[in-house]
C-alpha cells in the first residue's frame, strides 16, 4: 500500500475490513500507510459495479482481501477477481489480491486424491494469477506450509518497485526464515509437497489414526474409546472447515486431573477435554512419539 498507493484512493469492499490476531485491522494499516480507504458495496454483497463506481482520478489501486479467518454466510455475493482484475486494467491501476493462507493451486496436484473437501472454495495463488491479478500477497506458513512470513507474487515490474521502497529492507525476512522458505519451495518443485508436514499431517487417513490410538490405548493399560472427531487446520484458515480425525477418551480418571498431568510431562502432551471426557488426537503427533504418550499415560492412570 505505501510503495503503490501512498496518497491516492483504495477501494475495497466492506465485507473485506478484516481484523485479524493482534488486533490487526486492514483500515488502520491503510491510514499508516497514507492510503485513503474508500469502502465499497456492503457488508454481505459487494458487486462491479460498486468498486466501478467508487473509481476517479485519486485511484492508485484495486484491493480485495480473502477473509480467510472469517466467512460471510447465507445472502451473499463475492465479486469475481477476472472482473477485478479487467477492470483495474482499464482504468490502468494495479490490482492487489491478498489470498491469506498460501494455498499454492487449488487443485492441490502434490496429494494423490487432489483437494481435500475442507479446502474446496480456498484461493490458489496459481488460479488467482491467471484470472489478472498484478500481485498476489499470502501467507508463508498456514495451508504453504512453511515458516511465518508474507510473500509477494506477480509482477515483476510492480515487485522491484516495491523492492526499491525503503520499507522493503526494515520488513525483509532473516537468513533462517529464507532458507525454511527456499526447502518449502523446492519440495513442491520437487513433487515432494505432500511430505511437507502440515499437508502430511492433514492427510493421515483416519484408518491409520485409529490404529495408532487402539495402540496407544494399549501401552497406556487403558480402554480403547475411539470416538469421530473432527480436526480444525487453523493458524487463521479455511473457517468453519473441518476434516474428520478420530480420538482417543480417556475416562479412568477426572479430565481436568489428566489434562494437567499431560502438560507437566516432558515433552509436554497438549489433549482437549470435552463433555467431562480427555480426549487425544494424534493428527499432528508424529507416530515416532506415540510411545511417549502412552508412557505418560500409563503412569497418570496408574497413580
Amino acid at each position: 500500500l505505501a510503495g503503490l498507493a501512498k496518497g491516492g484512493s483504495v477501494p475495497v469492499s466492506r465485507g473485506e475490513l478484516i481484523e485479524i490476531g493482534g488486533s490487526y485491522r486492514l483500515p488502520d494499516l491503510m491510514a499508516a500507510s497514507g492510503t485513503s480507504l474508500i469502502e465499497v458495496g456492503t457488508t454481505n454483497r459487494t458487486r462491479i459495479g460498486d468498486y466501478e463506481a467508487a473509481l476517479d482520478a485519486t485511484t492508485a489501486l484495486l484491493l480485495k482481501v480473502h477473509p480467510s479467518n472469517y466467512r460471510v454466510m447465507g445472502f451473499a455475493e463475492d465479486t469475481p477477481v477476472a472482473e477485478l482484475a479487467a477492470t483495474a486494467a482499464s482504468k490502468e491501476v494495479p490490482f492487489v489480491y491478498d489470498v491469506g493462507s498460501g494455498l499454492l493451486d487449488e487443485t492441490a496436484p502434490w496429494l494423490a486424491h487432489g483437494t481435500p473437501a475442507w479446502a474446496v472454495g480456498e484461493p490458489g495463488v496459481r488460479q488467482t494469477l491467471e484470472a489478472g491479478t498484478d500481485l498476489v500477497t499470502f501467507s508463508g506458513d498456514k495451508l504453504l506450509g512453511g515458516p511465518q512470513a508474507g510473500i509477494l507474487a506477480g509482477s515483476a515490474e510492480l515487485i522491484e518497485k516495491l523492492r526499491k521502497s525503503p520499507i522493503a529492507r526494515a520488513q525483509r525476512i532473516d537468513g533462517a526464515t529464507l532458507a525454511a522458505l527456499t526447502i518449502t519451495f523446492e519440495m513442491y518443485l520437487n513433487g515432494a509437497g505432500a511430505e511437507i508436514p502440515f499437508w502430511a499431517m492433514v492427510s493421515r487417513s483416519d484408518q491409520e489414526l485409529r490404529d495408532r490410538l487402539v495402540k496407544v490405548a494399549e501401552g497406556a493399560g487403558v480402554d480403547p474409546l475411539i470416538r469421530a472427531s473432527d480436526a480444525l487446520a487453523g493458524a487463521g484458515s479455511v473457517p468453519g472447515m473441518t476434516m474428520p480425525s478420530p480420538v482417543l477418551a480417556v475416562t479412568k480418571r477426572p479430565a481436568d486431573e489428566l489434562w494437567q498431568g499431560l502438560l507437566q510431562a516432558r515433552p509436554a502432551i497438549v489433549a482437549r477435554r470435552d463433555a467431562g471426557e480427555l480426549l487425544l488426537d494424534l493428527r499432528t503427533v508424529d507416530p515416532s512419539d506415540d510411545h511417549h504418550i502412552a508412557a505418560v499415560l500409563r503412569t497418570l492412570c496408574l497413580s
